[in-house]
């Protein structure tokens, strides 16, 4: 519900009245310009909803209780949230917004009408997560994980890189260098923080579970993330743009360094990738503009992707102190283990 509201409401500024009811948008005639895009997003944002809404209410419900109630929750959440946008100059308040939302919430409780008895079956998940330490400390871990893949959502960064906080801070651009320079930087950024990443996951393996084949399916999710992202908000054949020389040569670098690292003892991991992510969050900072994006991802302010694009930028500043922080516990925990 969160993610929703602040995608429907996104950039918070702007307010003011219209001095006319909220919901006139129900009796509006519809806008004349509707894109595709527009509609697969107004559907796709509340699929999330009516899949988790239905599974938070079983077994207290029964499956069409429970999915009518949750696509009359959903409803009433899309209704409340276009008579809010009526009140923002950026957004457009629409009946068809509306309709689409409600569409997105009932294919999300038909999903997992059809897909949860299975799940609940075999349970996958539940496999998967015990091949991982148990305790809290290991889910906020995975939830650490979950978060780099979210990351790579944002274009404007450098392959693999966080912790950029020079658009927060409103830092001064740069001097412009040449790409031979940039792609030393791109390299070196990639594999560091590749190889912090690598080590984070294998803390969180139990001992004797094989974490290379893991590594591999991480970062395999992680590139089609980032394909996704380029695939979204530039056109078809720019999807590769962020495989530059340097994203090359960091990924590849990153990834055997990330498994031979994984072979490490413990406490040793956890220093280094303290160490390497550290280094890549300073040197992402002092990292000359990007040359080969710079006029291509003029397209990430537009559009409605932009609705996404100050969460992405806040997740991806603020996740390398957040995974520095979580690696400096487990340290510390392991010592106060040892005593």
């Amino acid at each position: 519900m969160l993610l929703v509201a602040y995608a429907s409401l996104y950039p918070f500024s702007g307010w003011r009245e219209h001095g006319s009811s909220p919901f006139d948008y129900l009796w509006a005639p519809a806008p004349r310009y509707v894109t595709d895009f527009d509609l697969a997003a107004n559907v796709l944002g509340y699929v999330p909803y009516g899949f988790l809404g239905l599974a938070a209410l079983q077994p207290a419900l029964r499956r069409w209780s429970a999915a009518a109630l949750v696509v009359a929750s959903g409803a009433l959440l899309s209704l409340a949230l276009e008579a809010a946008q009526s009140y923002l100059p950026t957004r457009v308040a629409a009946s068809l917004d509306a309709v689409a939302n409600v569409a997105g919430v009932a294919a999300g409780a038909l999903l997992a009408a059809a897909f949860l008895p299975r799940m609940q079956a075999s349970r996958p998940l539940r496999r998967l997560r015990a091949i991982f330490l148990p305790g809290t400390v290991t889910d906020v871990g995975l939830v650490l994980l979950a978060l780099w893949l979210f990351t790579q959502l944002n274009p404007a960064t450098l392959l693999f890189a966080a912790g950029d906080l020079r658009d927060l801070l409103a830092a001064p651009p740069g001097t412009a260098r040449p790409p031979q320079f940039f792609v030393a930087i791109e390299a070196i950024t990639a594999a560091a923080n590749l190889v912090g990443v690598a080590i984070l996951l294998s803390a969180l393996l139990r001992p004797g579970e094989r974490a290379g084949g893991l590594l591999v399916v991480l970062v395999a999710a992680a590139l089609a993330v980032k394909v996704a992202a380029f695939a979204i908000v530039m056109q078809a054949h720019d999807v590769f743009a962020w495989l530059t020389p340097g994203a090359r040569h960091g990924l590849a670098a990153g990834l055997l360094a990330g498994l031979a690292a994984m072979a490490l003892p413990r406490v040793l991991r956890l220093a280094l990738a303290a160490v390497l992510l550290m280094a890549a969050t300073v040197l992402v900072n002092l990292a000359p503009p990007n040359p080969y994006l710079a006029a291509t991802l003029k397209l990430w302010e537009q559009g409605h992707f932009l609705n996404f694009n100050g969460l992405t930028r806040w997740v991806s500043a603020l996740w390398a102190f957040a995974a520095l922080a979580y690696l400096i516990y487990l340290a510390a925990s392991r010592r106060e283990a040892a005593r």
